[in-house]
């Protein structure tokens, strides 16, 4: 138990440091936005395509990372792609200001962000791998929700620093170096993470394959075409529900500050409260749908959570735009609805491959989705939002979302207590056939 407890450490800290920089840079947009481009309307708009830049390249990011892992190891990639985003994301905040370099400060901000994107395209993939594969079949979904834990432990440290900067600083202050002291604490979170790699031995599932040398059947083309046409139905499932997963986490994790501020008019202090309520219930929650969903199924909460968030998304957002209070409320409702998908991705997406191509079929799947849908939809609701001058349009854009991921939760295979051992996809009669040779094997019986 104790080795579990250490995966589980090193797998959450390296996703806290890549969502401690996400949310760094969603809740300081407008003081990013302040020193590093120049003056206008459309400074914010920018930064925000700062924040999709990072996730169109994550696709490049999971083409090298994914079929990597599955040839040398999680636990090497996870030791280099955390090393990569908290060094980039440090350097974010040692960027001169507009004033200062002119063009080249928003230049050097986009290669950073290219750098980060790059790295993130194998951080998730590898880590919900790595979690997944450590954890025991039967309670798969209990120690995966603890990844998310670190997810918006990520996002509430970032809010929290954020709120502490704003209280105690002037906009002056904030404009010319505040913002820039949260990227400095990237700096001992990243290396605690990379401590944490680098004491834990690769996963049981990975070595047990490595010792049978099945690493080397495929070099990096052969597993893109083998993704594209042998595991072309999860590839595809998976797309549903990262969409739905990442629009809903975007437009309402990180895209609230803004929406708060530049939408509803609330003041900086009370649009950065509403969120960190709202997260640290929902951190509360996540082991418990985690749990529960190692007894009724993943299939389950992704259809209850598409469904209830497309039923109540708008009403909540009415809610939203009442003030603080109903603000706090409806985004704390929100969050309980999405929860359950929330909690579950870690038992959910590797499940859906085998362990020769796992890594690289959640690490490609994954950040393709979130580079076309997720990353953009902070920008694709602000211009939604200016284009129409409707304050709900960032619900109608998930409530969109929401009905892909009720396609792909329809098609998903249940991996309920499933092993992620064997060459077959988990939860097939393929599979259930190998785990069968395999217990013979194990138990000397021909």
């Amino acid at each position: 138990m104790s080795v579990l407890r250490r995966a589980i450490g090193a797998a959450a800290m390296g996703n806290a440091v890549e969502w401690f920089d996400y949310g760094a840079y969603a809740y300081l947009t407008t003081h990013i936005a302040k020193s590093l481009f120049p003056s206008g309307s459309d400074a914010v708009f920018f930064t925000l395509v700062g924040f999709a830049i990072s996730f169109l390249i994550r696709p490049i990011g999971g083409l090298f990372w994914g079929p990597l892992g599955d040839r040398i190891g999680r636990k090497r990639v996870l030791a280099m792609t955390i090393i990569l985003m908290a060094s980039s994301t440090v350097l974010v905040g040692c960027i001169p200001s507009y004033a200062s370099i002119g063009i080249w400060a928003p230049v050097i901000l986009y290669l950073l962000r290219i750098i980060q994107g790059f790295s993130a395209g194998g951080e998730y993939g590898g880590a919900a791998t790595f979690m997944a594969e450590y954890a025991p079949d039967k309670r798969r979904g209990f120690f995966g929700s603890f990844l998310e834990v670190g997810t918006l432990t990520g996002f509430v440290g970032a809010n929290a620093i954020a709120l502490l900067l704003v209280s105690v600083l002037s906009d002056g202050q904030m404009a010319s170096w505040g913002w820039r002291v949260e990227f400095f604490v990237a700096a001992p979170l990243g290396l605690i993470g990379m401590y944490l790699r680098n004491k834990m031995e690769d996963t049981p599932v990975f070595q047990e394959l490595e010792a049978k040398q099945e690493e080397e059947k495929e070099d990096p083309v052969g597993v893109y075409k083998d993704l594209v046409t042998t595991y072309r139905r999860p590839i595809l499932t998976l797309f549903g529900l990262v969409i739905a997963l990442n629009v809903v986490d975007y437009t309402f994790l990180t895209f609230t500050p803004t929406y708060l501020q530049g939408s509803l008019k609330m003041s900086e202090n009370d649009a950065l409260l509403v969120p960190l309520f709202g997260q640290i219930v929902m951190a509360c929650l996540l082991p418990f749908f985690g749990r529960l969903s190692d007894k009724i199924g993943r299939r389950p909460m992704w259809l209850f959570s598409c469904a209830a968030l497309f039923v109540f998304v708008v009403p909540l957002y009415m809610l939203i735009g009442t003030g603080l209070t109903g603000a706090i409320i409806g985004f704390a409702l929100v969050g309980i609805l999405f929860a359950p998908q929330l909690a579950t991705i870690s038992a959910t997406f590797p499940a859906m491959f085998p362990t020769i191509v796992r890594f690289a079929g959640v690490a490609i799947g994954y950040n393709v989705a979130t580079s076309a849908f997720g990353g953009t939809a902070p920008s694709v609701t602000d211009w939604l939002i200016t284009k129409t001058g409707s304050d709900l349009m960032p619900a109608y854009y998930m409530m969109g979302a929401c009905l892909l991921g009720l396609v792909g939760a329809y098609f998903l295979i249940e991996t309920k207590g499933e092993s992620l051992r064997g060459t077959q996809i988990p939860g097939t009669e393929e599979a259930h056939d190998e785990q069968k040779e395999l217990a013979k094997q194990a138990a000397g019986v021909d």
